[in-house]
C-alpha cells in the first residue's frame, strides 16, 4: 500500500534536493549583508515549516484515529511526530548556526521565533514517554491521539501569537517572502521548501512500508504457528497495526507488539 511508486517518489526528491543545493550554491547570490552565510536559509526556515506542517498532519490523522478506531491513523499520526521531531532537530542545529554567524551567540532567549519552537519541540518529546508509560495499547492510542490534537491546535496558535509579537530579529517567512525577497531567492527559497516537503513524504512513505511489513510478517509468523506463540506484548511506544494473512488493514488495535 506504502510502497507503491515509492521509488519514482524517492527519485523524485533525489532530484529535487539536488538541483535545490546546486542553485542555492551556484545560483541564487549571496546576501548583502549576511553574505554566504545567509544561504542556510534555505535549509533553515523550510525544514521549520514542514516540521510544524507534520505536527498538524499528525493532529489530523488522530482525530481520525479517534473518530474510527482504525489503527492505521493511529500509526500514521505516530510516524508523522516522530519524523517531525527528527526535522525539528535539524531546525534548532541548523538556526543555532545561523545565529553564531549572525548574532555572535548559539542561542537567543529574546527571540520568540526560536524560543516558540523550542516549546513546540519540547511538547512534542513527551509523546514517546507518554505512549511507553501506559501498558494498555487500546488506551495508549487513545491517550496519544488526544495529545496529538491537543499539540497539533497548539501549533497554529503559537505560530500566531509569534507572528503578533513586537519583536522582530529573526527573519519572517510566509505572508512577507514575497516582498522580502527578491527573484533568485523566491526561485530557491520555494523550491527549497518543496524539496523539504517531498524529502519528509518519502521518508513518512519508507517508515510506514516498514511499519506495515513488520505487521504483516508477526501475522504471519503468528498464523504459521497456530497462534501458539502468542502472548501478551511488551511495552512499547510504538503503535501495533492489527493486519491479516493477507496483509489489508484492520480496525483496532491488535495484540502484537
Amino acid at each position: 500500500m506504502y510502497g507503491k511508486r515509492l521509488r519514482p517518489l524517492a527519485l523524485t526528491t533525489f532530484a529535487a534536493l539536488t538541483l535545490t543545493l546546486v542553485l542555492a550554491f551556484f545560483w541564487a547570490p549571496n546576501d548583502a549583508n549576511q553574505g554566504f552565510l545567509q544561504k542556510i536559509f534555505y535549509l533553515h526556515v523550510p525544514l521549520a515549516i514542514v516540521t510544524l506542517c507534520g505536527f498538524v498532519y499528525a493532529g489530523l490523522a488522530a482525530i481520525a484515529h479517534l473518530r474510527t478506531r482504525d489503527s492505521r491513523w493511529d500509526m500514521r499520526s505516530y510516524v508523522a511526530i516522530h519524523l517531525s521531531l527528527v526535522f525539528g532537530v535539524a531546525v534548532l542545529v541548523s538556526g543555532s548556526i545561523w545565529a553564531k554567524g549572525s548574532w555572535g551567540v548559539w542561542w537567543d532567549w529574546s527571540e520568540p521565533t526560536l524560543v516558540s519552537f523550542l516549546l513546540v519541540m519540547l511538547l512534542y518529546a513527551t509523546y514517546q514517554p507518554l505512549r511507553f508509560a501506559i501498558e494498555d495499547p487500546e488506551r495508549q492510542a487513545r491517550y496519544a491521539s488526544v495529545f496529538a490534537i491537543t499539540a497539533g491546535a497548539f501549533v497554529p496558535i503559537n505560530f500566531v501569537i509569534v507572528r503578533l509579537s513586537t519583536a522582530y530579529l529573526h527573519p519572517r517567512v510566509l505572508g512577507d517572502i514575497s516582498a522580502n525577497l527578491p527573484g533568485r531567492f523566491q526561485v530557491v527559497f520555494y523550491l527549497s521548501l518543496v524539496s523539504m516537503a517531498l524529502l519528509w513524504i518519502t521518508l513518512w512513505r519508507y517508515e510506514m512500508t516498514s511499519k506495515h511489513a513488520s505487521a504483516q510478517l508477526r501475522a504471519l509468523k503468528r498464523l504459521l504457528a497456530g497462534d501458539e506463540d502468542e502472548a501478551l506484548p511488551r511495552r512499547s511506544a510504538v503503535p501495533t497495526l492489527s493486519v491479516g494473512a493477507g496483509g489489508a488493514g484492520s480496525s483496532g488495535v491488535g495484540a502484537a507488539r
